[in-house]
């Protein structure tokens, strides 16, 4: 207990709900870094595409970033609309559920939820590329990196919302500052030079152009780009942990997080060109980002590059703080409305949806594993949930103004129907452009979710109405059930067991399996003379001992062998199996005992049937011995 208060913080109370809730400052670092980081791979991503264009690409580049900044200005007004309409938060699912449809609103969850664990894959690794191409050396490091930043962020995530946004806070605003300054720099630079600044550190030569700009490139690039605006519709899934005015927050929250994405998606655009900047490929030696040169050409290789390089480190390994803050959520709403296990809608120590934050976590890692913590092999399945989240939310908002609006309605109709036709336009041409390259996964992943989450919910539904009753409880005959020990021989776990058995029943039976005859023929002789006499002097009827022979050495199935014909030999009477457990007074101790113990109950819930009740007692085992045996000589 004091391991975990150190490591997470001491266990909050529900009344201390409110304290946990966040103002804006705090909301941009809990909830922004995933856009504010996709500012660096999302152009680069973009730039990767046109490589083969040569200086004909990077002519085109600020147009790209252009439209991708103007689409995410539609992102802007439409989700700040969905603040105000829906202020107790859930983002697309909610949205198009209420508005769409049942399984529309799955299809948005599955997307939303593919985009949450793509953006921790993503953002992470894309970290970790920044690193090192600062510091060349960590390259072949990468992949226990990007592990290390997985398992630091989500223990800042369990901690607690308010815990981790405060801890972000610092690196946000430095990034936001350091690169900030870099790009005003460069830009001031760029137009004071007439468009031809001169790099203080130039970077790598552009290729040489081995084909020709043509449409379908330019939409590639478009579609890769475009990741640049995953994580937008984090605020308005997580409308719930800001404090009031709740609305008012969560839309500042989200005007300071697009605005500062969108001047540095346009200054990236602009600067790209000015200075000849080109993507590099990850997996070559020597590799830089896109961002380490822009840096070192506008300001050099001084003290602002590398604050800047450390900060866009920080913020991108950072990012994935937005999938820790939202997916949780996301699966609590799922788990409310009977589509996931309850156990996710359960708050944990410190008032988190600690299964769900679990959950990515282990999910996240599986990723970073088979793709080797290279970004770019990640990008093509980024885009393609985010911007189904997009369509589904907008489509489900011109709905919403349909059907509850008025005269006043006509603008926010015309903001959502245009949102709608804009991401629906981008979600195909991601789609086709990025199908080859693995998007066909992502859309696969999204419809084996939803197919999930639909046999989830029937399920549920069937299990509502199986256990429903109007009748009242029904007083059955009292009878004495048959109790039923499992033990492997006559010590303190099956004493305490007896001892239970023998104040419920006078029926009992204790079960030894055998394949050792003189062990049995042993415990036979010891049971005669520890339980039965004893038994039979208090007066009472002695319990039986059954030595169940197993000669192929299984544990388990005659056992359940047994329980089966007691079953059919007495239909209607019930068996009550008594489970002796150790239970141990330090933790590790749980790693070394009772695993038959939980296989057992797994089999008897499986194969008992409904005759069959298990109960289980516990033997405490004291932290000393007064007497210990003498040590076995090594």
């Amino acid at each position: 207990m004091a391991f975990l208060n150190f490591l997470l913080g001491r266990r909050l109370a529900s009344s201390e709900a409110e304290k946990e809730q966040v103002g804006p400052a705090v909301g941009v670092s809990n909830l922004g870094l995933d856009a504010l980081g996709s500012a660096a791979y999302g152009p680069e991503a973009a730039l990767t595409i046109l490589i083969p264009l040569g200086m004909f690409g990077l002519a085109r580049i600020q147009l790209i970033l252009g439209l991708i900044t103007l689409l995410l200005l539609i992102l802007f007004i439409s989700y700040r609309q969905t603040i105000a309409a829906y202020p107790g938060g859930g983002g697309s699912y909610v949205v198009a559920k209420e508005n769409l449809g049942v399984r529309p609103g799955l299809c948005a969850a599955a997307a939303l939820l593919v985009d949450y664990i793509l953006n921790v894959a993503v953002g992470i690794s894309a970290g970790v590329g920044a690193l090192s191409s600062a510091f060349p050396s960590l390259q072949p490091h990468r992949l226990a990196l990007c592990l290390l930043l997985l398992v630091l962020v989500t223990l800042a995530n369990l901690r607690g919302v308010r815990q981790s946004g405060l801890l972000w806070s610092f690196p946000t605003y430095l990034f936001i500052a350091s690169l900030g300054a870099v790009l005003l720099t460069g830009v001031w630079k760029g137009m004071t030079a007439g468009g031809a600044p001169v790099a203080v550190v130039p970077p790598p030569p552009v290729p040489e152009a081995v084909m020709a700009v043509n449409a379908w490139v330019l939409i590639h690039a478009f579609a890769s780009g475009c990741t640049a605006m995953t994580g937008v519709e984090a605020v308005s899934n997580a409308v719930p942990i800001f404090r009031e005015p709740r609305v008012a927050n969560a839309q500042k929250t989200l005007l300071i997080i697009c605005s500062v994405l969108g001047v540095f998606l346009l200054a990236l655009g602009y600067l790209s060109r000015t200075y000849g900047i080109a993507a590099m490929p990850q997996e070559f030696e020597g590799y830089q980002s896109v961002i380490s040169q822009m840096a070192a050409a506008v300001v050099g290789r001084g003290w602002l590059y590398y604050l800047c390089i450390i900060s866009l480190l920080t913020v991108l390994a950072l990012s994935a703080n937005t999938s820790f803050s939202a997916f949780p959520r996301l699966c609590r709403l799922l788990a409310e409305d009977g589509f996931l296990p309850p156990s996710f809608a359960n708050l944990g120590r410190r008032l988190v949806y600690t299964e769900g934050i679990i959950v990515l976590f282990v999910i996240s890692a599986c990723l970073l594993v088979l793709f080797n913590g290279i970004t770019d092999r990640l990008i093509p399945l980024f885009a393609v949930g985010a911007f189904m989240a997009f369509t589904f939310s907008q489509a489900g908002m011109t709905l919403y103004w349909i059907r509850t609006g008025n005269g006043k309605a006509r603008g926010s109709l015309l903001i959502n129907a245009i949102g709608t036709v804009t991401t629906g336009v981008a979600l195909v041409t991601i789609t086709v452009a990025k199908f080859t390259e693995g998007a066909w996964m992502t859309l696969l992943l999204a419809i084996g979710l939803v197919a999930l989450f639909a046999a989830i919910g029937r399920h549920y539904r069937q299990l509502r109405f199986a256990m429903r009753t109007t009748r009242g409880l029904e007083i059955a005959p009292r009878r004495m059930p048959l109790m039923v020990i499992p033990i492997a021989e006559w010590n303190q776990l099956a004493a305490r067991a007896m001892q239970l058995s023998m104040q419920f029943s006078d029926e009992v039976v204790a079960v030894n399996i055998s394949n050792d005859e003189a062990k049995a023929d042993a415990l036979r002789a010891l049971w005669k003379e520890s339980v039965e006499a004893p038994a039979i002097a208090a007066g009472r009827k002695p319990p039986r001992l059954e030595i169940v022979a197993s000669p192929y050495r299984l544990l388990h199935q005659p056992l359940l062998d047994f329980l089966r014909k007691a079953r059919k030999e007495d239909p209607g009477r019930l068996i009550a199996v008594v489970i002796p457990e150790l239970a141990r007074p330090r933790w590790w101790e749980y790693l070394l005992h009772n695993y038959s113990v939980a296989l057992l109950k797994t089999l008897l819930l499986i194969d008992g049937g409904e005759q069959v009740a298990i109960l289980s007692t516990a033997w405490y085992l004291r932290p000393r011995l007064k007497n210990p045996p003498p040590r076995h000589p090594l």
